[in-house]
């Protein structure tokens, strides 16, 4: 979703556009000329300026100039009777993103906004690591998702949250609330291998926990707590 001005002075133009936009899900707010986004835009965050050129007062190249100034990230996109090329490319020197020759139908403004929007809001990139959900207790990575046991995501979570992401034997078997009777070694050793086979299962390296002889363990993956 994004933030969007639609500054244009056509009544009927701009109440359509303003519509069709909030339709597509977005926040829009229709100005019908440039010195009332400027009185009143202050106190909003706009992602994005839909603008005529052919205003009343500051025309739209004024107003695009003094937007790319003021915010050099936002999306600009020009909608105009003018279709020269000169008009173009004053307009692409004025700092529009897109230039749309009047008239645009909603369906052309949409796959603007779309195109624009992919700079505006880029796509998060995948996490590179394992990611733990407490709630769900599931581990995901590269290579799907895979369910877990309580102790098993409280034991991953406390290995995450460690100084570097190490665990004593006995603040394992804490973690495992095994805490009120004798450690159990080898019980120890099948829960760790258990869990190092799931981390694999999901994309985790060859060998997500190293044993540290006569001390604990030590958690050897990048993960991240949701």
């Amino acid at each position: 979703m994004l933030s969007i001005a639609v500054v244009e002075d056509n009544d009927d133009l701009r109440t359509a556009i303003v519509n069709a936009l909030k339709g597509e899900g977005h926040h829009v707010v229709g100005f019908d000329c440039a010195e009332a986004i400027a009185e009143q835009g202050q106190a909003l965050r706009i992602d994005l300026v839909v603008v005529d050129l052919n205003l009343p007062g500051e025309d739209g190249l004024s107003l695009t100039r003094r937007l790319r100034v003021t915010n050099p990230d936002i999306g600009i996109i020009m909608m105009t009777a003018r279709t020269r090329s000169d008009d173009k490319r004053i307009g692409y020197e004025s700092g529009a993103d897109i230039y749309l020759p009047k008239p645009v139908s909603l369906e052309e403004l949409t796959a603007a906004i779309l195109a624009l929007s992919r700079r505006l809001r880029p796509a998060a990139p995948a996490p590179t690591g394992l990611v733990l959900d407490t709630v769900r207790l599931t581990l995901v990575g590269p290579k799907g998702t895979i369910g877990l046991s309580a102790p098993e995501a409280a034991l991953l979570a406390a290995f995450a949250r460690a100084q570097d992401h190490r665990l004593e034997t006995w603040q394992i078997i804490v973690v495992l609330e095994q805490g009120d009777r004798a450690p159990n070694r080898n019980a120890l050793t099948v829960t760790m291998s258990r869990l190092s086979a799931k981390m694999r299962q999901c994309g985790g390296g060859a060998h997500p926990l190293r044993a540290i002889r006569n001390w604990g363990y030590q958690f050897c993956e990048p993960i991240i707590l949701t």
